[in-house]
């Protein structure tokens, strides 16, 4: 059974400032999600979802995605601000501005996803090696199994200079995950160090954490855990304007709560992405220097 791709594509890119999911890095046009793509349809993965907004579709098909359905299975679903709320919900969320978080997200696409998954965010680059490694993983796997599995980065190796980054930081014990937080603004110090900023206060970092970078591998199984855990969140939260359900914080419970285990294959890998404009030229840089080397053609997709 080949693993599904689901991509985490429907994020508002504020710090960015665009549509980073469709912005041209590649040599013909390419986006960041070709490669990361690419790299799936060459290590073993069978279809692709992506979970997107209505707002972005018309962009988002002429931009990336007809390209890739000529080369690959793929689809896509909607996260919209209403998804998966009930009428009353939605009255009493009327503020809200941005969708839900990434729970949100898969819960939006559970009813595409028929096999083992690997989640990914759009405007990440995780290697190919990651991509292998898991997609190995779930190819063992049967849809309810619950021995799911992440791909966890060395924190220092995951840092931007342009800002701030939200990573999931993780506690693993003989390989499996034991807990994870998000934290969402993790940066440098003027001095050269890492520092969280964090609702109890801020907590310095040594850059050896091993960290969730929303590289995640599941089985339909984890459907189970997520459903009453995005339940429980918007029952507390609806009424609030910024607040999320995010995968890492679930991930972590359901382990917490024994519905799952999540065993963590660490990459040597050192992250770029398009987290803020300052960082797209280091994209498009990086990305020449695998063309360069053959770990890439120049040319992504035939047709």
């Amino acid at each position: 059974m080949k693993p599904t791709l689901l991509v985490l594509a429907a994020g508002m890119g504020s710090r960015y400032g665009g549509v980073k999911q469709i912005d041209a890095v590649g040599m013909h046009n390419e986006t960041l999600l070709d490669f990361g793509v690419y790299d799936a349809a060459h290590s073993g993965y069978g279809r692709v979802v992506f979970i997107i907004r209505k707002d972005i579709e018309k962009d988002f098909r002429e931009r990336l995605f007809d390209r890739i359905a000529r080369n690959m299975d793929a689809d896509y679903v909607f996260q919209s601000l209403d998804s998966l709320l009930t009428s009353d919900q939605v009255k009493l969320a009327a503020d809200r501005k941005k969708p839900w978080g990434t729970i949100h997200a898969l819960l939006c696409a559970k009813d595409a996803v028929k096999t083992p998954f690997t989640v990914i965010n759009a405007d990440d680059y995780y290697g190919r090696t990651a991509y292998q490694d898991l997609g190995a993983y779930l190819a063992t796997l049967d849809n309810d199994s619950t021995q799911h599995a992440m791909v966890g980065y060395v924190l220092e190796n995951t840092m931007s200079k342009s800002g701030s980054v939200s990573r999931g930081v993780c506690k693993v014990k003989d390989g499996y995950l034991v807990s994870m937080e998000e934290n969402t603004k993790i940066e440098y110090t003027p001095e050269g160090g890492i520092v969280s900023h964090l609702d109890r206060g801020d907590e310095t970092l040594t850059g050896k954490e091993v960290v969730s970078m929303n590289f995640f591998g599941f089985t339909p199984k984890a459907f189970d855990s997520f459903t009453p855990y995005w339940e429980a969140f918007i029952k507390d939260n609806i009424t609030q304007a910024k607040a999320e359900c995010l995968l890492p914080n679930a991930a972590g419970k359901m382990v917490q709560d024994g519905e799952g285990s999540i065993k963590v294959l660490t990459s040597q890998e050192r992250w770029f992405g398009m987290t803020y404009p300052e960082d797209k030229q280091i994209v498009v840089d990086e990305l020449r220097k695998k063309i360069a080397s053959h770990y890439y053609p120049e040319k992504l997709w035939e047709k």
